[in-house]
């Protein structure tokens, strides 16, 4: 299961936690305790619309839907999800502010099973006809199917496009992202993760319950010679606009990554391999600079890569510039309270945040979702500031509770009687509600809690309460290994503070290591407190002494320095060359 992305790796871990139950159950779906370790580990049971400052959260309407894909319609103010096991396409009324009747998918197999589903990654809105009196047409995934869904607003009908391929050792391609082709209203792009290919669909020549009016586009795999293709996953894609070309990334998970771009007007491939640090390459999203955004699957660790020019003829790693930043450490609330033989940064520097789909927004923010770090984030790359939103639901089943049984890692095994607060919420996939009016600068991120039966949203702050300023001698260093370092910054509270500035905590976090952990470097904030509250307005001088290990590799890493609340955390990024 290593060699697959997290994504499917999830869903792999969710169903061996149905069929290896530890109390060797009987090959029976009615089989009532078979039925409640699936509820008690994917249902959400007994959900409850938990909220802080700047993220609500919202039960669905039935029980048990597992929530997946979602997208946002904002010129009809709706939010557009996809129940992963009932087979429904649901929708929140953004003005009414309230759920509109559920639509039930005409065919889905899963909700027929108790414990089984079919994974939606992806949900799109097709607003590009809307200017000629057309409908903002809802697009979506069927991994289970091998099959992409057009549900036509206008008609409340469902159609089924069938893929025109498979899967050598899976069956379904397992279709998961979805793009438009920007330029042609007729055109979307889609891959499937089980088998390396662009499909291309004509939506005037799709027919319903066929594969008519979809086309394939081999992706031309090289370099991985001597690896069985059944380790071969596609990421996902991202339409280019700057280029008019998609990209799409491919790896064998912890092994090897690449990425291709694809011409659409010379209709050819550009082949880039990337560095082996680089092993896992899923989420893709491309900013208005052109420069791709890519999350490191089974890491903490978020990319931004410049690609420098094509590359039909070599591959060389060189071929991108590559700048790595990462999330702020695994937060001590996952992990529970520790047991008096452990400290923290034990479980912190081996625990993995997963950043994992990841999207641009108009405003130029990298927005992604932290499946195990529990968060939903903002990365805003000119004044490279990272803001991470803390999910107020957690489910213990789906953590690693620092006081559990490690000797079963199943997620739906409840035989773990501690109700200490802990775990993660599974937050898989997120839209960005764009606004069109400039005048607007109000950005909500809509997600989904897989696990939890409820979806939330984040609304964006423009004014923190409090925020990092380094001082710009410090903003980019060359340390020598075994130096010390002294890194100098200001911690800024708002005058109107969106939370509480009592208990705020400094952090840091570095990209030396796939955790986010500074590794074997040494690092202190000086004269401060576990946490610290300060008043409104109040700017407070602060130091964090860096002393970078005498067996650290030289080369160029980030720094990751902030605070943090129980809501909110906010971090600056600080370029350290060490020679």
């Amino acid at each position: 299961m290593g060699s697959f992305t997290t994504c499917i790796v999830t869903e792999i871990n969710a169903q061996k936690a149905v069929a290896t139950s530890p109390s060797s159950l009987k090959q029976n779906d009615n089989n009532s305790h078979e039925i409640k370790t699936f509820q008690d580990g994917f249902c959400g049971v007994n959900p409850k619309p938990n909220s802080t400052e700047y993220i609500t959260e919202y039960v669905l309407p039935q029980s048990c839907e597992m929530p997946l894909g979602i997208g946002v319609d904002v010129k009809e103010d709706r939010v557009w999800y996809v129940s992963t096991k009932k087979g429904i396409l649901g929708s929140y009324n953004l003005e009414e502010d309230k759920f509109n009747e559920e639509n039930i998918i005409p065919t889905w197999p899963s909700r027929d099973n108790p414990r089984e589903f079919s994974q939606v990654w992806d949900v799109e809105i097709d607003n590009r006809r809307k200017a000629e009196g057309g409908d903002g047409d809802v697009w979506f995934t069927d991994g289970k199917r091998n099959a992409i869904w057009r549900f036509i607003t206008s008609t409340n009908t469902f159609e089924r496009y069938i893929v025109p391929g498979q899967s050598r050792d899976f069956g379904t391609t397992y279709p998961a992202s979805i793009e438009f082709d920007p330029y042609s209203d007729n055109i979307i792009y889609f891959v499937g993760m089980f088998k390396p290919s662009i499909w291309i669909a004509e939506v005037d020549k799709l027919k319903n319950g066929t594969s008519e009016g979809i086309s394939e586009i081999p992706i031309p795999i090289k370099g991985f010679e001597g690896t069985d293709p059944v380790f071969i996953t596609t990421g996902s894609l991202a339409f280019d606009e700057t280029k008019n070309a998609v990209w799409v990334s491919v790896m064998v998970y912890g092994y090897k990554g690449q990425i291709f771009k694809y011409n659409i007007d010379t209709k050819s491939f550009d082949i880039f391999n990337l560095p082996r640090e680089l092993s896992s390459p899923w989420g893709l999203t491309v900013d208005d600079d052109g420069d791709l955004w890519v999350t490191n699957a089974g890491s903490s660790i978020f990319y931004k890569l410049r690609p420098k020019g094509d590359n039909n003829e070599s591959n060389n790693v060189e071929d991108f510039e590559i700048e790595k930043f990462v999330t702020s450490k695994g937060s001590f609330r996952i992990f529970g309270k520790l047991p008096e033989d452990k400290i923290e940064r034990d479980f912190q520097n081996t625990y993995y945040t997963l950043p994992s789909m990841i999207k641009k927004s108009n405003d130029g923010s990298i927005w992604f979702n932290e499946q195990h770090g529990n968060k939903i984030s903002k990365f805003d790359p000119p004044t490279r500031t990272l803001i991470e939103y803390w999910i107020p639901t957690q489910n213990r089943l789906w953590g690693i509770c620092s006081n559990d049984n490690y000797d079963n890692e199943s997620p739906g095994d409840n035989s773990n009687k501690n109700n200490e607060i802990c775990g993660i919420a599974n937050a898989l996939q997120l839209s960005i509600a764009n606004q069109d009016d400039s005048d607007n600068d109000d950005t909500d991120i809509w997600f989904s809690e897989w696990s939890q039966n409820k979806i939330g949203k984040v609304e964006a702050t423009e004014h923190p309460p409090f925020s990092i300023e380094i001082f710009e001698s410090d903003k980019e260093l060359t340390i020598e290994r075994g130096e010390k370092e002294k890194i100098k910054f200001t911690l800024k509270a708002a005058e109107q503070p969106s939370s509480s500035l009592a208990d705020i905590r400094m952090i840091a976090s570095g990209s030396f290591t796939s955790s986010g952990d500074i590794g074997s470097a040494t690092g202190e904030f000086t004269k401060l407190p576990s946490s610290i509250s300060i008043e409104r307005g109040e700017e407070r001088e602060v130091s964090f002494e860096f002393i970078p290990s005498v067996h650290e590799k030289p080369g160029n890493y980030t720094l990751m320095i902030g605070a943090e609340n129980d809501s909110i955390s906010y971090l600056k990024a600080v370029n350290i060359r060490i020679i």
